[in-house]
């Protein structure tokens, strides 16, 4: 039905397009609406696009990313169970029909900001940093995408070009390094219709760069874009650090609080709240990958059991028969895997669970900065010591959900934890070839960073495509050859409504298949 929908709507757009000229008396008059606006300001555009945007991600993250990542597993034998690495093709189509339009009224925000009467420098560099971030998901979901001519409909492309996913990274890179340049100026902005930093611009400055970095590691690995990043993450560092500010703390953590905790004039309700049942959440267990290893180090975040007041910030209520006891994930059909550890309850936490805790509407956090930062420094890029990144993004993806818990790397109470965990950074483990055991120091950073970015959008799946860490466990249900999925295919609406671009795109980048790899996947 979505996709007879969205077919219909752009054959009435062009059809429009065609017969405007025809019958266009009274027209203006007749189709303007009596009380409402016929503009907008950057400041009523920021919110709803954030929130739109962060409702996908979330939605998708806990029903696609979390299931390929063993976050969570499905209870079922049915067909198309995405933790089998099997799915629908139809689930490509939700991302791409909230992330293009919410683009648009991301770049109406440039626009508006660029116009002599509401000129703003600030939100000038907020839409480009929040194109960048939309745009990234777009890419690294389905690889080629339109991009350059995209969102122009206005202007009468109605079919835009698939762009090659470097010439689209290359571009990221150019609008967060001007995103940088406008937002130093501090030009205020509206406090009210900011919902993730409330008008702190400087904050929004160290969102931009800290992406930025995220972006480059992304492709470091590229032999034709391999140096240039590498030089702009020293550069960003240990060259010239005052100038690209990034997160350092969880205060510069980009987030949306929700049920209005962060306004006094909105209210902003999480999509695990709206349409969703708490039974739902009872609806899939959690893996035995993900369980397993917060009971074995005694996780503060799990239990709470070093004390200070910490208690299962998670909401992971144990099994009937007591503990915390995960399904392994790609079990086969047929298996009949009883459901264990689920993301519903925590009775000592006051009621909080995953469904209500407010702060679960993450952008992105400060601890895949540290984590960003380790990788670099024992690849040998950056200045600094790895182990202090790696100590550093473990605090900060505790304090995260349990503020002040721990107050530094030194603390006691932190040496404790990483020697009882046995996480503490060792030095003499190789770089990549792990171990006999699997271990090696990026083995060690992975482990930690995917801890760090539960419920960050796509981004578990994303840094596993880059890097193969962590290693997960292959059960024997899986489809696609046992290989995670290397991207989205594309959505229907994209092969019916704009079939010459598609065809292009699949020619350029491979089959539209979820086993062809997106440009910095490819050796």
């Amino acid at each position: 039905m979505k996709r007879i929908k969205n077919k219909i709507s752009y054959i009435l757009l062009m059809a429009f397009g065609i017969s405007l000229s025809s019958c266009d008396k009274n027209f203006e008059a007749i189709n303007t609406d009596p009380i409402g606006k016929g503009t907008t300001t950057a400041n009523q555009l920021l919110a709803p696009a954030l929130v739109n945007v962060l409702y996908a991600n979330m939605s998708r993250n806990r029903s696609f990313n979390n299931e390929l990542m063993q976050v969570t597993v499905a209870l079922s034998d049915a067909e198309a169970q995405v933790f089998r690495y099997d799915y629908r093709r139809s689930w490509s189509d939700y991302t791409w029909n909230v992330w293009y339009p919410e683009l648009t009224n991301l770049k109406d925000i440039y626009t508006i900001a660029s116009q002599p009467a509401t000129l703003n420098k600030s939100y000038q560099g907020i839409s480009l940093i929040t194109q960048a971030w939309v745009s990234q998901l777009l890419t690294d979901t389905y690889g080629d995408v339109p991009y350059f001519d995209a969102n122009k409909g206005k202007e009468g492309v109605y079919e835009p070009a698939f762009d090659k996913q470097k010439d689209i990274y290359l571009d990221m890179f150019k609008k967060l390094e001007e995103a940088n340049t406008l937002l130093e100026a501090g030009t205020a902005i509206i406090p009210t219709g900011d919902p993730v930093y409330k008008g702190d611009v400087n904050k929004w400055r160290r969102l931009g760069n800290s992406l930025y970095l995220r972006l480059l590691l992304r492709v470091s690995g590229k032999s034709e874009v391999s140096a240039q990043a590498i030089a702009k993450i020293k550069e960003m560092i240990d060259t010239n650090p005052a100038k690209y500010p990034i997160m350092e703390s969880n205060d510069h953590t980009a987030k949306i609080l929700w049920n209005g905790t962060n306004s006094s004039t909105a209210v902003y309700s999480s999509p695990y709240m709206i349409g969703v049942r708490a039974v739902d959440f009872r609806g899939t267990a959690i893996t035995s990958f993900f369980i397993d290893k917060l009971a074995a180090w005694n996780d503060p975040r799990l239990n709470g059991a070093l004390g200070k007041g910490g208690t299962n910030r998670w909401g992971i209520a144990q099994s009937s028969t007591g503990g915390y006891v995960g399904v392994p994930s790609g079990y086969a059909p047929g298996t009949g895997m009883p459901k264990q550890a689920y993301f519903y309850s925590d009775a000592q936490n006051a009621g909080i669970t995953l469904q209500t805790d407010p702060y679960t509407g993450i952008i992105m956090n400060c601890a895949e900065v540290d984590f960003i930062l380790a990788e670099a420094a024992v690849r040998g890029w950056i200045n600094g010591s790895a182990e202090a990144y790696y100590n550093k993004g473990i605090v900060d993806g505790i304090n995260y959900w349990l503020p002040t818990y721990i107050s530094k790397t030194t603390d006691q109470l932190f040496l404790d934890y990483i020697r009882t965990a046995d996480i503490e950074w060792l030095d003499y483990l190789p770089l990549d070839n792990t171990d006999i055991n699997g271990n090696s120091k990026l083995e060690m950073i992975h482990r930690q960073k995917y801890y760090a970015m539960f419920l960050v959008d796509f981004q578990q799946w994303y840094e596993y495509r880059r890097t193969g860490h962590p290693i997960l466990p292959k059960g024997p249900g899986l489809a696609n050859g046992g290989v995670m999925p290397a991207r989205m295919s594309y959505p229907l609406i994209s092969q019916s409504a704009n079939p010459t671009s598609y065809k292009n795109a699949v020619a350029a980048q491979g089959p539209d298949e979820i086993s062809t790899r997106v440009w910095w996947q490819k050796p």
